[in-house]
């Protein structure tokens, strides 16, 4: 479980280092969510918010396509919000802000337009955060989010973990906040109408999550996801003897994964529609 001190501490900070790596592991599938949410946009998009919108990708390449809207990165990690800045460059309809989005949105409401790459699966009371983000909207309002689908499709999981013998978090029976908070289609769409959206099928995406690349593909890979990922805390935890072994069966992992210049592994992921279950009072239902 990742709670919000993680993100404004240690692990933000990690990601931030790390966000060249991150943006790439997800090639395949941002062209996806950023068609989707290109889509969902209207001749009246003007208030778009990024929900954990980390180093910026996604709010970067929505300020691009959609010029006449204004967009709105938050983050809970200071380090992410900085480089998103950094990046933001010469673009003037992006502004990136330090926040709880759901304790925050109401500042920038009406919303139009609600999007994010994989942020929006670590709220502790996701009814009651989507709930919040449902009432800072505007009426017919959309929300645009892509989430990991199941574990055992998403081989970067299934494969680093066992390589060095972690077993996947114990839940107890409930969804705790995490990479794979929002793999069951069901839960989520149940927890959308409970929040006040109303859902589309979402769009199901299997992607190619490059681990690693460069002149030595493996051992870039091993670096990255012995700081990002499932696998990450448990060789963090180790040292000595036991450190070098479970690297080593990482590397081991990563080898089989390798094809020409890249490490690769199998991925999937859900795209998410949904739009503001509100009358024409603006009222929820």
């Amino acid at each position: 479980m990742t709670s919000d001190r993680d993100w404004t501490g240690r692990v933000g900070d990690i990601w931030a280092t790390e966000w060249r790596r991150t943006d790439r592991s997800f090639e395949g599938l941002a062209p996806v969510l950023n068609a989707a949410i290109l889509a969902a946009a209207g001749p009246q998009t003007r208030t778009i918010v990024d929900i954990g919108c980390g180093a910026g990708a996604t709010s970067l390449a929505s300020a691009e396509a959609l010029p006449d809207g204004q967009v709105i990165g938050i983050d809970l990690s200071p380090k992410l919000i900085a480089v998103a800045n950094h990046r933001a460059g010469h673009l003037t309809n992006v502004a990136f802000h330090c926040a709880d989005v759901a304790a925050s949105v109401e500042t920038h409401a009406p919303i139009d337009l609600y999007v994010s790459r994989h942020g929006v699966m670590f709220f502790a009371d996701p009814v009651a955060a989507f709930g919040r983000l449902a009432n800072a909207a505007a009426p017919g309002a959309r929300i645009v989010f892509s989430c990991f689908a199941e574990r055992s499709a998403n081989r970067w999981a299934v494969e680093t973990v066992a390589s060095i013998d972690v077993a996947p978090e114990a839940t107890g029976g409930t969804i705790a906040p995490g990479p794979f908070a929002f793999a069951d289609p069901a839960y989520v769409a149940e927890m959308l109408k409970q929040a006040g959206w109303r859902a589309t099928t979402p769009q199901r995406v299997e992607f190619a999550y490059r681990a690693g690349g460069g002149a030595d593909p493996v051992a870039d890979a091993v670096d990255y996801l012995s700081r990002i990922g499932p696998a990450a805390s448990r060789i963090r935890d180790t040292h000595g003897a036991e450190r070098e072994q479970a690297l080593a069966r990482l590397t081991s992992a990563c080898v089989d994964r390798l094809a020409g210049d890249a490490v690769e592994f199998p991925a999937a992921a859900w795209i998410w529609t949904a739009h503001a279950a509100r009358d024409s009072q603006g009222s929820l239902p």
